[in-house]
């Protein structure tokens, strides 16, 4: 009897071991440069990648994140970001980048990247960064970022960066994922489309319904 149960705790144990590195798995090439033409692609690892006979720097290179962004919009901030779709050489390497152009009380909204960790340098400028953390703690986080400073928000968590200095503020996101994603809290709740039944929303905010169909009939900016 004492066998059989060692069998099944074995079994179980090797199954949890097989889901644990159920993950994307690590590169088995040097490089897998993303293309959308499959019938020129080559099948590696799990992605169509280009060929690597035709691959040429180009599909390693962004030129640009020098330029400042305008950022006369509703948030007063542009990210401009350099991930997989900016440079298909990023496939597989599971890391981007991004510049955020922040005007004076300019921010970038409460947000989450569901597929990155972020950390964020700030070249220009004073900050006012924080995160929320998850269910039931909801505890915040924040500190205030001058000129070289760098703060990380961990993955998935609400964060935001809000510049409270007096002129125009410029920081650099490193991010964890080749395309972290982004999920703007309020364009996600008020101006999702189809909107939310304003009932549901009314009672999740505890708001007015009248306030919440206010909400929804906004114009929810995009700064990416």
């Amino acid at each position: 009897m004492k066998a059989v149960h060692f069998l099944v705790a074995s079994v179980f144990l090797a199954l949890a071991s097989s889901l644990a590195s159920a993950a994307d798995p690590s590169p088995l090439q040097d490089f897998c440069v993303a293309i959308n033409d499959t019938k020129n692609g080559v099948f590696v690892n799990g992605k169509f990648c280009k060929d690597p006979k035709l691959v040429t720097p180009k599909d390693f290179f962004f030129s640009g994140l020098n330029i400042p962004q305008k950022t006369s919009n509703p948030v007063g901030s542009t990210v401009t970001p350099v991930n997989v779709v900016q440079i298909l050489g990023l496939n597989t390497l599971g890391i981007s980048l991004a510049r955020i152009d922040y005007e004076p009380y300019g921010q970038n909204p409460p947000h989450t990247h569901p597929r990155a960790s972020e950390i964020l340098f700030v070249q220009e400028g004073t900050l006012y960064v924080g995160f929320v953390t998850s269910n039931p703690d909801n505890k915040l986080f924040t500190k205030v970022l001058h000129k070289g400073d760098v703060f990380v928000f961990p993955i998935g968590l609400i964060h935001f960066q809000f510049n409270i200095g007096k002129t125009n503020a410029v920081a650099f996101a490193a991010l964890s994922s080749q395309n972290p994603g982004v999920i703007t809290i309020a364009n996600a709740v008020f101006g999702s489309d189809p909107p939310i039944n304003p009932d549901v929303l009314a009672k999740a905010f505890q708001l007015d319904q009248n306030v919440v169909k206010s909400l929804q009939a906004k114009f929810w900016w995009d700064n990416n």
